[in-house]
């Protein structure tokens, strides 16, 4: 007797994966006392290795930290991360706190999760694995942002219709959501709020989508084509309400096609409980799920 499966839960509709949060910073070295020795994530090695950029490798994804003076970027809400061990990680945090002791660099635990802030006041909760996040043990598996009432509809549609994407409308923290799915267990949220929002100041989110054509032309018959990066790539910035184009919220888009160089490049994550004074040979690369 043949079993029956429900086909539609593993459909990832035309967003394959969400590739990095891009936040400019004024200055490497709290950055990486933050994301590498205070979170445990590791800085890539081979790419954007010297002083104007830097790319932490968070499992499959990252988070790209180029340099701008004066004024960090400030995303408009929360980004989610998922570490193999808080115990571990919340410790790690402790020892950067006189460090960081003359900045926004805060952190408090919670019974599933660390809420965090970075040295110029980004927020971040840290995560244990969980089932929520599929079998993920680190990794970038939501990003928040919070939009205005009234809007969580019209974000699904403008996803849906322009980018083919699987979305939907949710609750999420007791609030109206729109969720979008951006990959194998990784989501954009937008939560209404009726607090008043902050200026945009260009932070993004970089995106690979199967169909590259069709949103594309979608987006450009609207005249949202806001760069148009290389022969893999093109960006924009605007959601908009689709019945009459006015713009709902910005977020850049950083949109990939899947024959970009370097869709599914393998990304080096290290084993941050490795020490010279306990080192187990064969024991440096993170050896969990990612």
């Amino acid at each position: 007797m043949s079993r029956s499966y429900n086909r539609s839960s593993e459909s990832l509709g035309n967003i394959l994966h969400m590739e990095h949060v891009n936040l400019m910073i004024p200055d490497q070295a709290p950055a990486i006392l933050f994301y590498v020795t205070g979170l445990g994530f590791t800085r890539d090695p081979f790419l954007m290795t010297g002083l104007d950029n830097m790319w932490i490798n968070v499992g499959r994804s990252q988070i790209h930290l180029p340099r701008r003076d004066p004024s960090p970027q400030i995303l408009r809400g929360r980004i989610g991360l998922v570490s193999p061990n808080l115990k571990a990680t919340f410790q790690s945090l402790k020892m950067i706190k006189e460090p960081l002791s003359k900045t926004k660099f805060s952190f408090s635990r919670k019974k599933e999760f660390i809420d965090v802030s970075c040295p110029w006041g980004n927020q971040i909760r840290v995560h244990a694995p969980d089932e929520t996040f599929g079998n993920v043990e680190i990794g970038l598996p939501y990003v928040e942002f919070f939009v205005p009432k009234n809007s969580a509809g019209k974000i699904v549609n403008f996803y849906r219709e322009i980018l083919g994407a699987k979305a939907s409308i949710g609750k999420r923290h007791g609030k109206t959501c729109a969720m979008v799915t951006t990959g194998t267990s990784q989501y954009v949220y937008f939560i209404e709020t009726n607090e008043k929002q902050a200026k945009y100041d260009g932070h993004h989110i970089a995106i690979y989508i199967a169909d590259f054509a069709v949103p594309y032309q979608k987006l450009l018959e609207r005249g949202l084509v806001s760069r148009e990066s290389d022969q893999h790539e093109w960006r924009f910035i605007d959601i908009v309400d689709l019945d009459n184009n006015k713009p709902i919220f910005k977020i850049e888009h950083e949109v990939r096609s899947a024959t970009h160089p370097l869709f599914g490049r393998p990304l080096v994550n290290r084993n941050p409980h490795q020490s010279n004074r306990s080192y187990k040979r064969g024991q440096d690369n993170f050896q969990g799920q990612i």
